[in-house]
């Protein structure tokens, strides 16, 4: 056993410095960081402490002010709430992100994205994360009218917090990804119990490995779809298409950065694959970033993060 772990170890520090060969000189990760070959080497790097992790629960830096609890949405006696950060310093207006934590529509807290609203705020950005309705509380579609009528909140506070309300992007991993997609494809004027004066467009979209086709046999199948939809696939087809990114693309939509790892177990990388062609179809801009060799959440590895970081910088200046 001994010398088995001495070999898994090799196998793993080869792969980790393989990031030295995806990096530019200055260090700039501009190619993909070296993933694994199979599930059982990633757990085995990941147990032998040799994948190094992000911060989940980073320090709030002094230069930043954070603003937590802010209801944004009451709705039958439920009290849904958002946190912003921004830097203290901040005179000018500044572009938002909002933030949309994942956890298969049933789980999850909206400072699951801290390591991010820290991050971003420290770039410039205001930064903002929201709950939303999960199963437990309600089925869809209560979960993307809490998203739209949070971005909607957002905008209609922007001067009381630095914001832009024309530089607003939407970024979620997962259900959030899916959440993010939903609220920036399907832009509609009047949502149900949202208090508003105004719009709920968006500028920009980052999408981290979300579920776009609810259609298809294997999404059908999956519990937290059905879970999330309050129907089967045999009960209700038209609720899995009403409730798919997919059907709302078109050419106005937003442009959408997309992460997704190849070893993805929950949501198939062929999702992804089939998003970044539907939106070149449409005529949208689509930025696509397909990680060989990482798994769902891949960018709580450190390299897989600063990789993701790096594109979403590049991204942002772009297009917010």
């Amino acid at each position: 056993m001994k010398y088995l772990s001495s070999a898994f170890k090799i196998i793993s520090v080869i792969l980790i410095c393989g990031c030295v060969l995806s990096c530019s000189k200055n260090n700039v990760p501009v190619k993909p960081p070296r993933g694994y070959l199979n599930e059982t080497l990633l757990k085995i790097s990941y147990a032998t402490k040799l994948l190094k992790l992000i911060d989940t629960e980073p320090a709030i830096p002094s230069e930043l002010q954070v603003f937590e609890g802010l209801e944004y949405k009451n709705i039958d006696s439920i009290s849904l709430q958002l946190d912003i950060y921004k830097q203290k310093k901040l005179k000018e207006k500044a572009p938002v992100l909002i933030f949309i934590h994942g956890g298969s529509w049933s789980k999850g807290k909206r400072s699951d994205y801290l390591p991010y609203l820290v991050d971003y705020a420290m770039k410039g950005y205001v930064t903002a994360t929201i709950s939303y309705r999960l199963v437990k509380v309600t089925k869809y579609p209560a979960a993307v009218e809490d998203v739209k009528c949070a971005v909607k909140w957002i905008k209609d506070h922007a001067t009381e917090y630095g914001i832009d309300p024309n530089r607003v992007a939407l970024i979620g991993g997962s259900a959030g990804g899916h959440l993010a997609m939903m609220a920036g494809y399907d832009v509609e004027e009047n949502v149900s119990d949202c208090e508003s004066i105004s719009d709920g467009k968006v500028q920009a979209i980052v999408n981290l490995y979300g579920p776009v086709d609810l259609t298809t046999p294997y999404a059908r199948a999956r519990p937290e779809i059905t879970n999330f939809l309050g129907k089967t696939w045999q009960e209700a087809p038209e609720l899995f298409i009403e409730s798919s990114p997919k059907t709302y693309i078109s050419s106005d939509d937003p442009p959408t950065l997309t992460f997704h790892g190849t070893l993805d177990s929950l949501v198939p990388v062929s999702q992804s694959d089939s998003l970044n062609s539907w939106l070149k179809q449409a005529g949208v801009i689509s930025e696509y970033h397909r990680l060989k060799g990482w798994p769902h959440t891949m960018d709580l590895a450190q390299k897989v993060n600063d990789y993701c970081q790096y594109h979403i910088d590049e991204f942002l200046k772009k297009h917010l």
